[in-house]
């Protein structure tokens, strides 16, 4: 170190006088302007390798923002899957619920219209038994019961339709399962095949559901 000190000063005697005295006077001067440029570049290592650090650190985390990101957009797909697939359901379930509400409002009153078709048939059933060539003025009393019979036989009737029950007297008609039951198939000439010959039972619909089939018999082949 003296001698780079005692260089120095060689160098610098002739053009700067007062230095080389300083440097004379002072031979640490220069080890600590070293130092100081030795210190500034280990800073600007240490600096540099800091900011390198960051930006690793700073990769690093956006690498992990974007998974949580991706994961929780999954999540959410799903639990909007679940949502919708539970809002379906429920919609299905109240229309199921509206469904059975308004049948049970339609046929509940099945039972009862069952037991009035029997009455239906009794009356319907004395009516026909009343002999028409002795409806007359002569038997007023016979005549006033036949009319009777009739006017309650229409009005029940009417009663029924209000109801939403309709007859079916399906003579001449195609047979549809559905609606009729066959007692007997028989060949009858000037017929069509699978057509009703005879009506041995009225049937009845309610609100379109068969509530019960008519009896008949059934045209075949000869």
């Amino acid at each position: 170190m003296a001698a780079v000190a005692q260089c120095v000063r060689a160098a610098l005697r002739p053009r700067y006088p007062l230095l080389s005295f300083s440097l004379r006077t002072s031979p640490r001067l220069l080890c600590v302007a070293t130092q100081q440029k030795n210190s500034g570049q280990n800073l600007e290592e240490d600096q540099s390798q800091s900011q390198n650090e960051h930006k690793v650190e700073s990769s690093s985390a956006e690498k992990t923002l974007t998974e949580e990101k991706v994961k929780l957009e999954e999540q959410l797909k799903e639990v909007t899957d679940k949502y919708k697939r539970a809002l379906a359901d429920a919609e299905n379930v109240r229309q199921r619920s509206q469904k059975l509400v308004e049948e049970a409002k339609l046929y509940g009153i099945q039972s009862f219209c069952k037991d009035l078709l029997e009455v239906a048939d009794i009356l319907e059933k004395a009516t026909e038994s009343v002999p028409k060539e002795e409806i007359k003025d002569e038997n007023p009393h016979l005549k006033s019961l036949y009319e009777g019979l009739v006017m309650t036989e229409v009005q029940i009737q009417k009663v029924f339709k209000k109801h939403g029950l309709l007859r079916l007297d399906p003579l001449g008609a195609k047979f549809d399962p559905y609606e009729h039951e066959a007692l007997f198939h028989t060949p009858m000439e000037g017929k069509e095949p699978g057509t009703i010959a005879l009506v041995s039972k009225i049937g009845y619909k309610l609100h379109g559901r068969t509530l019960r089939p008519a009896l008949v018999g059934v045209v075949k082949d000869a």
